[in-house]
């Protein structure tokens, strides 16, 4: 896979895992998403720049999404600098915010227990927007905007087009009664201007330095487009 953007002076982006691992209390498994996990991370490295990881409780978090048959994710997971740093992944109340010049929350239903209202995850995207990085968040990790307010006491989302795993694909699913809030209303009720495509097809949305992406299929493309924005 090669990156859309010529490689830049390297930069860093820190990818934030949920620590969930079951879907209510259903006792089936959730966790982070791997491929949504991948295909930015290995975008993001080709262009030149450095990943680092942080799981909500630290260290090694529940996974979801990996595909033994493919050789990307069993690369990315016996990495050093992939499954490695994940295995000794620290707190987000652990790391400077001021470091990084992009935030990624990446999905897995996971997000939707232990994103929402994490004060240190708050800390990290304002920070990274307020200093003019770029903040992203994909499928269901839009969880972490759906709270995050600026320093103004404005939401960050409010009046930023934006999209998410859509409330269409969480009832299809029949999962609507189970997540413990709807991510596409609580999204609009902050007032971001949502949009969806149909079923699992790829959507990406970038608005300003916001940049999310709809559900698994989006991951590719919300790589490029983070890639692309800190290129320019």
């Amino acid at each position: 896979m090669k990156p859309t953007v010529k490689p830049t002076a390297g930069r860093t982006a820190l990818f934030v895992l949920t620590s969930h691992a079951e879907l209510g209390t259903t006792g089936r498994p959730t966790g982070f998403h791997l491929g949504e996990t991948y295909e930015p991370w290995e975008i993001l490295r080709e262009a030149g720049h450095r990943v680092e990881f942080v799981s909500v409780e630290g260290g090694m978090p529940p996974m979801i999404g990996h595909d033994s048959a493919d050789e990307g994710h069993t690369a990315f997971l016996s990495h050093p600098e992939g499954g490695g740093l994940i295995k000794a992944a620290p707190r987000p109340q652990d790391v400077d915010p001021g470091r990084y010049d992009a935030v990624y929350f990446v999905g897995g239903h996971g997000t939707m227990w232990d994103f929402r209202g994490h004060p240190a995850l708050e800390e990290i995207g304002r920070t990274v927007f307020e200093s003019g990085g770029v903040v992203a968040a994909l499928c269901h990790g839009p969880a972490a905007l759906v709270d995050l307010r600026l320093g103004t006491g404005r939401h960050l989302i409010d009046g930023h087009r934006i999209t998410s795993f859509s409330h269409e694909g969480e009832t299809a699913r029949g999962l609507d009664t189970v997540v413990p809030f709807p991510l596409q209303g609580a999204l609009e009720e902050r007032g971001a201007v949502y949009s969806c495509a149909p079923g699992r097809e790829p959507h990406v949305v970038v608005s300003g330095r916001l940049v999310t992406g709809q559900n698994p299929a989006s991951a590719r493309g919300l790589g490029n487009a983070v890639a692309a924005l800190l290129a320019s």
